[in-house]
């Protein structure tokens, strides 16, 4: 997905909150925006809401084909 494709709003968290999500980031190596993410993909999941990932090209080199 690029940037301008993303939904962008403001989100007030507890700052305890955010420091223990940016300190679980930091030990999954991602970074709060994508931490957040997956939390509430999983909080959905076990409510039963099924949430498909968008269907973004993927990032990086494209896969070598074999040319015959």
């Amino acid at each position: 997905m690029t940037a301008s494709s993303r939904k962008a709003f403001a989100l007030r968290l507890d700052p305890a909150l955010y420091a223990a999500i940016e300190r679980l980031a930091a030990a999954e190596l991602r970074s709060a925006n994508a931490e957040i993410e997956i939390l509430l993909r999983e909080a959905l999941t076990r409510r039963g809401v099924g949430v498909k990932r968008s269907q973004a090209p993927k990032r990086g080199r494209p896969p070598k084909t074999e040319e015959s």
